[in-house]
């Protein structure tokens, strides 16, 4: 099966549609001729709908294909040169979701094809009668880079069929996992430094675009500005255990000591610490107090316990793995502390 001009137009973000858009000679120089006005108009509403749909997502027009293709690449450099980080996760999440929505209700063929843009070791289902619910056969390491942000039991990978190292996956969470793929996909394209190169009326697009949402977008950074806790500001391993404790899933000792130190450490109240694990199948709230309460320094020695290095953490399996900021960082605080800084500073610039 080939994919057609309606499957780019669908999902922009295929090699196709990149080739399709090269035709149109649509380069940076080219954004402020008055005939492509029409695909800077759509690729600003795409962010627009990202940021006003709850939950985000764009929408797709039909018919509109000469439009809808090339006007992906074009929102994501509105994106990337508003240097906003809401922004550019609010609107990949939206991009996403679009083509998580579509791909439901795509035949099967068509699943396979756009899953193996991305590299993904993937077959249709066929024959053995105990798997016949299944459509698809995903390779487990395929299977576990995509469902890290997924904090679901269903999505464990002991909760799931597995034969000769395949997942066997219904339509509805192959397609669940091509969600996750394009998003990062899209994360990766939006990190990049393009303001300085957009002309100067394409930038007056973007700032007044973030003018015109700057109470949605500063509504989480302004926490930090009254002191309260940040989660945005989270390193990845922290948001993992976090996310864990939130759902009930098994927290090993040593992660529930990092997660613990480290809410403890950014000012969250011990009841709100306490209150976080009440999931967990083997919660037992005085025991559970007292440990918050000895590792923030309010019983026994008074030593405020910080949580372990990322080097540390690596060690003991508890890294899900780095960002771009981490790379720079060697410890969860400093991460949080540099992170809640650039969200300061965004809220001031908006």
């Amino acid at each position: 099966m080939v994919l057609t001009r309606s499957d780019q137009a669908k999902y922009p973000f295929l090699l196709g549609a990149a080739e399709e858009v090269k035709t149109l000679d649509l380069g940076i120089d080219s954004l402020e001729n008055p005939e492509l006005e029409p695909i800077l108009k759509r690729a600003e509403n795409r962010i627009e709908e990202a940021l006003k749909s709850s939950p985000p997502e764009v929408s797709y027009r039909p018919r509109e294909e000469d439009i809808e293709t090339p006007s992906f690449p074009v929102a994501v450099m509105l994106a990337a040169a508003s240097a906003n980080s809401y922004i550019k996760n609010r609107y990949a999440l939206a991009e996403a979701k679009r083509a998580y929505t579509l791909l439901q209700a795509e035949e099967k063929e068509k699943i396979l094809e756009i899953a193996q843009v991305f590299g993904w070791r993937v077959k249709p289902v066929r024959g053995k009668a105990s798997y016949r619910c299944y459509g698809f056969a995903l390779h487990f390491a395929d299977f576990l880079r995509n469902t890290r942000s997924l904090r679901e039991k269903e999505w464990k990978l002991v909760n799931k069929s597995i034969l000769g190292g395949e997942v066997y996956l219904t339509q509805g969470e192959a397609t669940r996992l091509l969600q996750e793929e394009i998003r990062r996909h899209i994360e990766r394209k939006l990190n990049i430094d393009i303001r300085s190169k957009l002309p100067e009326r394409v930038l007056e697009r973007v700032d007044n675009l973030k003018r015109r949402h700057a109470r949605q977008i500063g509504e989480i950074k302004f926490q930090a500005l009254r002191g309260a806790v940040v989660n945005e500001a989270f390193p990845p391993c922290i948001r993992q255990l976090y996310e864990a404790a939130k759902s009930g899933s098994h927290i090993s000792h040593i992660g529930r000591f990092t997660l613990t130190s480290f809410l403890t450490n950014i000012g969250m109240k011990t009841e709100e610490i306490v209150n976080l694990f009440r999931s967990s199948s083997d919660f037992n709230e005085r025991m559970t107090r007292y440990q918050v309460e000895h590792i923030a320094g309010d019983r026994g020695s008074g030593t405020k316990y910080k949580p372990p290095t990322c080097e540390t953490l690596r060690t003991h399996g508890l890294c899900p793995g780095v960002d771009d900021m981490c790379r720079r960082i060697r410890h969860p605080l400093t991460y949080y502390r540099s992170k809640t800084r650039m969200l300061k500073k965004e809220v001031s610039v908006s």
